[in-house]
C-alpha cells in the first residue's frame, strides 16, 4: 500500500509555529515516526503554492491520499474541485479543532468531497488517516 502525505501552507513551520496550537515536533520528525508504525509506504509533499498542491494531487497514483490543505481548506474551490475530480481516495486531516478556532475556520470547502475528516487530535490525526487506510485494504 502507498500513501501521500500532502501537506499545505505554512505546515513547513510545523514545530516553530504557535506551538500552543499546533505542538513543538517538525512534521519530518514526526513523519519517521509515522513511518514506522504504518506498514505500507509513505510519500510525503509539502508547498505553500496552491497550484503544486494540485498538481500533486493529480497526479497521484497511490492508494490513498491524507490531505491537510491548511489555509486553503476554507478558500479553495480549486482543490476541492480537484480532489472531488481524482479517483485517489482522501482523507483530510487537521491538526487543530477547527470548530474551535476563529470563525472563518469553521467551515471546510473540502470536507464534502473526502472519504473522511480528521480534526483536533494533533499530530496523531495522520496515523488515524493510515490506520483507515490500512484497515481498508484488508
Amino acid at each position: 500500500m502507498k500513501i501521500l502525505i500532502v501537506n499545505g501552507p505554512n505546515l513547513n513551520l510545523l514545530g516553530q509555529r504557535e506551538p500552543q496550537i499546533y505542538g513543538n515536533v517538525s512534521f519530518e520528525d514526526y513523519l519517521n515516526d509515522l513511518k514506522s508504525h504504518f506498514q505500507g509506504e509513505i510519500e510525503y509533499f509539502q508547498s505553500n503554492v496552491e497550484g503544486e498542491l494540485i498538481n500533486a494531487l493529480q497526479e497521484s497514483n497511490h492508494d490513498g491520499i491524507v490531505l491537510n490543505a491548511g489555509g486553503y481548506t476554507h478558500t479553495s474551490v480549486s482543490i476541492r474541485d480537484c480532489v472531488s475530480a481524482i479517483s485517489v481516495p482522501v482523507v483530510e486531516v487537521h491538526i487543530s479543532n477547527l470548530t474551535n478556532r476563529e470563525s472563518f475556520r469553521h467551515t471546510s470547502l473540502i470536507s464534502p468531497v473526502v472519504v473522511g475528516s480528521i480534526m483536533g487530535f494533533g499530530l496523531k490525526g495522520y496515523l488515524l488517516a493510515l490506520n483507515y487506510f490500512e484497515t481498508k485494504s484488508r
